[in-house]
Parts: structure tokens; sequence; C-alpha cells
């Protein structure tokens, strides 16, 4: 028997085990796709015309003869956030429904679905973004059996896996579908490792999950189990080794090496509005409603993502239910947690508002050094700014980490990027993160799927608040996480803010450091000292520019401070250190401008309250938020409501229509401050604040 279907029975005796008997297939060796392949490219009257019955020739033999594809094509683009508060078929309605093509929205609702579509393709680094299950869910609902690109983020390509959508960056298929051919399922899984080969065979997670507790899929022992020679390991491998479930059933191995695959043992769960109560139905429907949930006590669900949604949602939207969607959302998620008893982080009782963004209080409360962690939401990986491996995944792994309470992986390679050198006073991790991101190792999809391990003195002179913005924001570069060795900053952090005994963790974070033979797939070096502070322009969080190459003064509407990349301590350090300064020299928020400042969590609310900064923000004249994610995913007060609307702000994505129609400008806390007091983009220099604030 194997160990996966001991600990589910041990753990649910006095329930029957609807899993042991469910029958399970594997899908036939051979596949025909019969329909039409929508080519999603960068001219949008040739995908009006597709849409409308015409067929676009293509090129396999000399691709330079074919029209330009759409590259980044996010997952707010495919599932714009106000659409995933749909958990069910009404989905296959929307795909693409928020996809720009040359400053405009071609495709409509409905229009996929009733085009006949089997195929769908794109250029570079499909599926950036969230880590919401809804946009593969989307596709399949409408049709859509298989993705061609480029290259595919490793979320949204995980998650096409999990639901049985096939994916490929083999473009000679488009011939073979076009001409209605049989395509051996082997074309789908060539050069996957043996468990994710095996989930496409099944046609998902789930079946091969059944198939696996019933014995019948083959679990590869890992490569570094046996091996002779001990070899170094990053510190990512590290702690992988340390959780990865062996043949035998024990838990961590001596080595790991990238590539090797296997299941990890899970520290923490957790998941939000978004995506629980999809999760809850899978595993409703499938396991059973009465099963309880694997270990319920290592699982978090918080509702942070929808709690201001009715301030900003149009009448439109309104109409067509969407509010009350959103509000059917909240309430299966605390029915779910009621019933399995899990811990939920919700609304506030007394005011409008949550106890705090999850990314926010895993790092306050709950994380530790050495730990793996997943999470219901790309940004997963902010709490490895404490030194644990920790990462997104979607609803469908969500729902069957509640079953075995570990994850499949292959263990990523990793990156070092080391930042040396002492970086500019006005230079934060968030200028660091957008350089990075600048990068054209990053922007062509070279670092997608491998972990960021962030060095260098620069980085070590960083707080762990600071830290956290960058591993956050390894989901823009398309990592698997981002990491940075824990270290007496560490050490402190823990002590301070969780009340934990100094020597507790200290011996917590020995070993926690990457061997000095560590293999890395590369190593990028930065000076700091030639870093100043950055923009990323509208479009992409890879725009990055510095500020002083912009060609014309920008001016802003709206300034934003906030989510989980900027609403932690640290970050209101730098928002009140700049309206101080203006109050100083009797300067506020310029006149037109809207400046937010909303905290990640209650915590740092308190934090704020106790240092004075909340008066100082009042009265610089910056309007205060209650936690939630908010407008980052446009459900909030900041976003804009115009495409003309300039914004500025330090959350993490500025994808088109992500936060409203305008257009957003990505910057640090400290230069979102400065040009909300100036009107416009601008540095901000404390020696010299009245310069550079002041229009």
């Amino acid at each position: 028997m194997s160990s996966v279907v001991k600990k589910f029975k041990a753990a649910k005796t006095h329930v029957a085990n609807p899993l042991l008997e469910r029958q399970v297939d594997k899908r036939p060796g051979k596949v025909r796709l019969e329909g039409r392949i929508l080519f999603l490219t960068e001219d949008p009257e040739l995908i009006k015309k597709q849409l409308a019955g015409w067929d676009l020739p293509w090129d396999t033999k000399n691709p330079a003869n074919n029209p330009k594809l759409r590259d980044d094509i996010s997952t707010d683009e495919i599932t714009p956030a106000h659409y995933c508060f749909y958990f069910d078929q009404t989905l296959g309605e929307i795909p693409y429904a928020g996809l720009k093509c040359g400053g405009v929205v071609p495709i409509g609702r409905g229009e996929v679905k009733k085009g006949g579509f089997v195929c769908s393709v794109s250029g570079k680094r499909r599926g950036k973004g969230s880590s919401r299950e809804q946009s593969p869910y989307a596709e399949m609902c409408a049709g859509i059996q298989v993705v061609i690109a480029e290259n595919i983020e490793r979320i949204y390509k995980q998650n096409c896996q999990n639901l049985g959508l096939l994916t490929s960056t083999d473009f000679a298929l488009i011939d073979q579908i076009r001409a209605g051919e049989e395509i051996a399922l082997s074309e789908f899984t060539a050069g996957e490792d043996d468990i994710t080969r095996q989930v496409i065979e099944y046609g998902g997670l789930f079946p091969f999950n059944v198939a696996r507790m019933q014995g019948k899929v083959f679990v590869p022992t890992l490569a570094g189990k046996n091996a002779r020679a001990t070899r170094a390991m990053s510190l990512a491998e590290k702690i992988f080794a340390r959780h990865m479930v062996a043949p035998d059933a024990r838990v961590g191995v001596p080595q790991v090496r990238p590539g090797d695959t296997g299941f990890a043992r899970v520290d923490l769960r957790f998941s939000h509005e978004y995506v629980t109560p999809m999760a809850a139905i899978f595993y409703e429907q499938y396991v059973g409603k009465d099963v309880p949930v694997n270990d319920a006590s290592s699982i978090r669900l918080f509702r942070d993502h929808l709690t201001f949604l009715d301030e900003v949602i149009s009448e439109e939207k309104k109409k067509l239910g969407l509010l009350d969607l959103a509000t059917q959302l909240k309430i299966k998620q605390q029915d779910f947690a009621r019933q399995q008893g899990i811990k939920l982080h919700g609304e506030l009782t007394d005011r409008k508002g949550s106890e705090g963004i999850c990314h926010s209080v895993m790092l306050e409360t709950y994380a530790l050094p050495g730990q793996v962690n997943v999470g219901s939401d790309s940004h997963t990986p902010h709490v490895g700014a404490i030194g644990c491996i920790a990462f997104g995944i979607g609803t469908t792994d969500v729902f069957n980490s509640w079953i075995t309470k570990d994850v499949r992986v292959k263990v990523p390679e990793s990156v070092k990027i080391i930042i040396k050198g002492k970086r500019h006073p006005n230079v934060t991790a968030k200028d660091f993160i957008l350089k990075i991101l600048s990068l054209d190792y990053v922007r062509t999809g070279k670092a997608l799927a491998k972990v960021m391990e962030y060095a260098g003195e620069a980085v070590e002179a960083l707080s762990v608040d600071e830290r956290a913005t960058m591993t956050n924001m390894a989901a823009e570069i398309g990592g698997f996480t981002g990491i940075v060795a824990p270290d007496a900053k560490v050490v402190g952090f823990l002590v301070e803010r969780r009340g934990m005994k100094r020597v507790e963790v200290e011996k917590m974070i020995e070993g926690l450091q990457s061997d000095p033979a560590a293999e890395y797939s590369e190593v990028i070096e930065l000076d700091a000292a030639e870093i100043t502070p950055m923009v990323a322009t509208p479009g992409d969080p890879g725009n990055g520019k510095y500020i002083r190459d912009l060609n014309t003064p920008v001016p802003i509407e709206i300034a934003y401070g906030g989510t989980c990349t900027a609403g932690k301590n640290e970050d209101m350090d730098m928002y009140a250190a700049v309206l101080a300064d203006g109050l100083k020299q009797g300067k506020r928020v310029a006149g037109g401008v809207q400046f937010w400042i909303q905290f990640g969590s209650q915590e740092t609310r308190q934090y704020s309250k106790r240092k004075g900064y909340i008066e100082i923000f009042e009265k610089a004249g910056a309007r205060v938020i209650e936690p939630s994610c908010g407008a980052c995913i446009n459900a909030g007060p900041g976003v804009s409501t115009r495409p003309d609307q300039v914004v500025i702000s330090a959350q993490n994505r500025n994808f088109p229509g992500r936060s409203g129609p305008g257009q957003m400008y990505l910057a640090s806390p400290l230069t979102v401050a400065a040009s909300a007091v100036a009107g416009y983009i601008v540095e901000y220099h404390p020696s010299c604040a009245k310069e550079h604030i002041s229009v």
C-alpha cells in the first residue's frame, strides 16, 4: 500500500474513502483535434477576421512570412479579474476578454466559443502574471484543447496540465491540426519529467493522484537519493531535499539536483476567496463534502481580495450580477472554513477592510526559514525574504494538496542575482527589481520557472520588508520563486515581530545558505551604485527606465501606495518620510492628484499608528485605506477610470487593464510619494527634498 493511501486512510478512518474505489483511465495514445486555430496576433484586424470565419494562413517552414504574434499575454488579459468571480463553465464565454492588440480589445464575449477553435497560438511568455486557474479553464470551456506558444509561464502551464489542457512550443503541430491528423500524445509529453508525463496521460492532476493512491502510477526515485558523491547544493535545493517524499514514504532525502521530480511535503498551504470556492467545489465533488482535509491546522484561508469591490465596480458590472457573484465567493469560503475547521483571516467586524493581505500575514505571522509554503497566488514567494521556499499554485493544485499535503515538484534550476556595492539613499528594493525585470535575460523568458536567489552586499543591507519586495516580484520575472539566505536580520525580524527566542531562530537558520560550489544556470551581477530610481512604463513590469531618462515630465492624477508589495512597515516609513519632508516645506499632495495609501495588514496599520504616520498621511492630503488587495486587481480605491489617466503605483504589475483603463507606471514607495507631492513623476532626494518634490 502506498504511503499516500496509508496517510489518507489514517486521517479518515471514520468516513468511507471514495478515491480508492474511483475508476481512472489513461487518455488514448493519439488525439485528433477537429476544429480551427486562433492566432493571437498583434494586429487586431487579423484577429477580428478569424472570429468572423476566416482562417489565417500560417507558414511553418518560413516563420518570417507570418504576422507577429502577441507576446507577454497575461492571465489578466485572458480572464480579467472581474470575470474570475465565475467559477463554472460560464467562464467559457470570456477567454481573451481583456486581450489588447494595437491598443484595442478585439475579442468579445462568446466569440471564441462560437468560432469553433480548438487551438490557440501566441508568442513569448504565454500566461504570465496571476496564478488564476480560471484562465486555462475559460479556454477549455470555450473549446480550446491545445495552447501553442514560443514559451509558457510555469504556473499557467502547470494549471493547463492539471486541468487536462494540452500545451506545446512546437509550431509544427499547426499543420497537423489543420489537416485533422491524429497526433501522438507523446508529442505533448516529450521532454517532460515522469510525473508530468503521467499527469498529462491521465488527463489532469486529480485523476493522476487517484491513480497514485491506487498504486497505478510510477513515482521516480530521486536522482540524488542513491548518488554516491554528495553534491554541492544551492539554498533552494537544500530546502527541497529536506521536504521531498522518498519512495519509502520518508520525508527528506540526502540531496536533489535540478530536474529531479517528485512530491514535496508542504509546511503551510493557503488560498484566498478568488480560489478557495472553486477548489472547495472540486473537493466536494470529487472527494466528498464530509471528508475532512488533510491536516487543517496547516491550512489558512484569506478574505483579502474583494473587500472594497463595491466602491469601484461599475453599474454595468453590477447589472451583470458580478457583485453578487463576488459575495457568493466570500460566503462559500466562509462555509468551507467552518465545516473543515480551517483558520480564516476574514473581514473586520467594526469597520470595512480585512485582517490583512495573505502574503503580508504569512510573512508576519506564520512562515519560517527552511519551510516549503504554497499558496493560491503568484506572489506567494513574498515569504522567501526569510529564507523559505514558497511558490504559487493553481486551484487544482490547491484542492489536491488538501488531500495529500504535498505538491508535485520538478526541482528548478537556480539563478544567482548578486547586487554588489552600496545603493544610493533614494534607491530601494523596488528599483532593484525593476532593473532586474528590464534585463534581456528576463524579458526573453530565460528566467522562467527558475529560482531567483538574491545575494550581494546591497541585498544583505536590505531589511526583511525590503527583501520581501524582491522575492514577491519573482512572480513578475516568471521565476519559480525568490529567496534570500536568512541571516542576522531575519533573526532580528522573527524575534522583534514574532516574539520568538533568539537562540531558537539562530538554530533554525543553521545551514540555510548555498554551498560555495553550488551550481547556477546563470549568475547575474549588478552594481548598486549604477542604479538610480526607476519606473516601469505602462504595459509591463519589464518596461524599466531610469526616471532621469524620461524625455518629458509625466503629470499624474493618481498615486497609489500599498498592496502586498508595498504595504509593509518599511514602505510606510518611506511614504511618511517623503510626506513629512513636504510638510516641512509647506507642501501637501499636489492639486488634482489623489494619493492613496493602503496597509498590507492590521499589524502594519497599528505600526503606522504608533509611529504617528497616519496623522502625517492625512495632514499631507493622502487618503488612508484599510488592508486589502484593492486597486492592484481593479477592486478598490486607487483604480483608474479613464484611458488617458496616468497613475504611478508601488504595486507589482501594470498589465493592460489590470488596475483600470489608465496608463500605469510602477515605482518605489519613495518615488510614488514624491510624485504625489510634485504632481508629476520625479525622483526623491532626502538631502534636497525641496528641489525634487516641488513643482
